[in-house]
């Protein structure tokens, strides 16, 4: 029963009238960023940070919790109605829901949407609520040689397993590491890459990068690559699915929510490599493949139950760690260090209020989704007709005010245009922006826990393979580097490029 106790608690701090009020903001929020394209959740958050600045820990925690998981189905909604992916995650719905939409089943497709996201979030808030104390307790065992390595691979498995090209991605999170080095030397007080500069002598702030990158460069990128609006939305009739519908579905659901739960949990993993990866397995498993793209009800709900599983599987490692899984959670960690909480094995301990208030508004959050989820169709998408020349200098203005009531410095907003301005060129030169902004989160840490760890170790780097959780952990680290040129090499060799013309009339003057 004591146990029980904390779990119970929690509930307690979500039902206060304020928690419940702003849960309900952040799902809103959500679902209206969802409908807008490429505004996505971690440029946001990262917007709304300053906003948060004010508001109680708990409180503002459950607020941006409650965004970044209601933006996943609020890109369903126009995924669906107007082939048009307002987040990442949804982008692969596109192939069948828009399909079933086409074929007059677009209630069917957004109903069985919406019940798959809530079952997919729900058993993976579970199996968080069983998972999350039992890591935090393992994880009192880390030291320094075990963060240093656990972040070294965090970082690696981002640039990775991540989508885009893995060499761009793996630049970026250098870049990222270079970044969180900016200021004075944490152990000798020395000023690094500061330019005699007093602004940067404490360190570039998490703050204006984050805004910076997601927030002003997601603008300018999305301005210049507008999507083209579809002529109509679909109708919107027959919401609930029939009993045909669910006995097809229910596979897909069960094996997404698992498969979400554990790749959320993975650095790098996250809501659209899930989502990607469910597809996947629902299309491999059918006995009819070639339905996939054409209306299968299983591409609608695979993916929906494995994005929101991870989205909420991610908070794991976040909370009990220290270590953001992907890009949304690189922010969310911000966020509480701004709320002066640095998150991890302790905060289970140290703060249950907010742990078991965070993990029990999901609950709350997922069941408000499922009721708002169809009768507000019609108004998320009539939010699409705002024409972006209208949106965009709002949002801009919004996130310079925010920057600059932070600190009350000019100093601010011009590192948020210059990142902003980075952010932009990541973009449209095929960097990804995530494992910039992880890398200069987890720098700090790496650096910090791999310089105590070489003091501990008398400047012995194989004092690592001593401790056996950092050992292992930096196994993995050199399987996961050398995994993808062994694969490179491995189909090199296997199918060998045929010989060109040249080299064969070469060959035969010879002979």
């Amino acid at each position: 029963m004591d146990n029980l106790t904390p779990v119970l608690e929690g509930f307690g701090v979500v039902l206060q009238p304020e928690n419940l009020l702003f849960c309900l903001i952040g799902v809103v929020v959500g679902m209206v960023i969802g409908v807008l394209p490429g505004l996505g959740p971690a440029a946001t958050i990262a917007i709304l940070l300053p906003i948060s600045y004010g508001m109680e820990p708990v409180t503002a925690i459950i607020m941006l919790a409650g965004i970044f998981y209601g933006a996943l189905y609020g890109g369903t909604i126009t995924a669906v109605l107007l082939r048009l992916p307002g987040e990442a995650s949804s982008a692969v719905t596109v192939l069948d829901g828009y399909a079933m939409a086409r074929q007059g089943r677009a209630g069917t497709a957004l109903g069985i949407a919406a019940i798959a996201s809530f079952i997919g979030g729900t058993m993976s808030i579970i199996a968080l609520s069983f998972v999350a104390p039992v890591v935090a307790r393992f994880a009192l065992d880390f030291g320094p040689p075990e963060y240093a390595a656990l972040t070294l691979l965090g970082i690696l498995l981002v640039a990775t397993i991540s989508s885009g090209h893995i060499v761009k991605a793996l630049i970026a999170a250098c870049l990222g590491l270079l970044l969180a080095t900016v200021g004075r030397d944490a152990f000798t007080g020395a000023p690094r890459f500061t330019f005699d500069n007093l602004s940067l002598a404490d360190g570039l702030q998490f703050i204006p990068i984050a805004m910076g990158v997601f927030g002003l460069g997601e603008i300018l990128y999305n301005l210049e690559q507008r999507h083209k609006a579809a002529s109509a939305p679909a109708k919107v009739k027959n919401v609930w699915p029939s009993r045909h519908d669910f006995k097809e579905a229910s596979g897909a659901i069960g094996r997404g929510g698992v498969l979400g739960f554990f790749l959320g949990i993975l650095p790098g993993g996250g809501a659209t490599i899930s989502s990607m990866a469910s597809y996947g397995i629902e299309k491999r498993r059918a006995k009819d493949p070639s339905r996939f793209g054409r209306g299968a009800i299983e591409g609608v709900a695979g993916p929906e139950t494995a994005n929101n599983a991870a989205a909420t599987s991610s908070f794991i490692p976040l909370l009990t760690l220290g270590i953001p899984a992907n890009a949304t959670m690189a922010v969310m960690f911000g966020a509480l260090l701004i709320q002066g909480i640095t998150p991890g094995p302790q905060l289970v301990d140290e703060r249950p209020d907010l742990f078991w208030g965070v993990v029990n508004s999901m609950y709350i959050g997922n069941i408000l989704l499922l009721i708002m989820s169809i009768p507000l169709v019609g108004l998320f998408v009539k939010i699409l007709q705002v024409r972006p020349s209208i949106l965009a200098p709002i949002t801009v203005l919004i996130t310079f005010m925010g920057a600059y009531t932070i600190n009350n410095s000019i100093f601010d907003i011009l590192l948020v245009i210059l990142f902003g301005v980075l952010g932009y060129g990541m973009k449209k030169f095929g960097f990804e922006p995530g494992p910039l902004v992880l890398a200069f989160v987890l720098g700090s840490l790496l650096e910090e826990s791999m310089r105590r760890s070489l003091l501990v170790f008398g400047g012995d780097v194989t004092g690592f393979l001593d401790r056996p959780i950092a050992a292992t952990l930096l196994t993995v680290f050199l399987v996961v580097a050398l995994l993808p040129p062994a694969k490179a090499l491995f189909k090199k060799f296997r199918n060998p490029e045929p010989a060109s013309d040249e080299a064969r009339t070469k060959e035969n003057v010879e002979s």
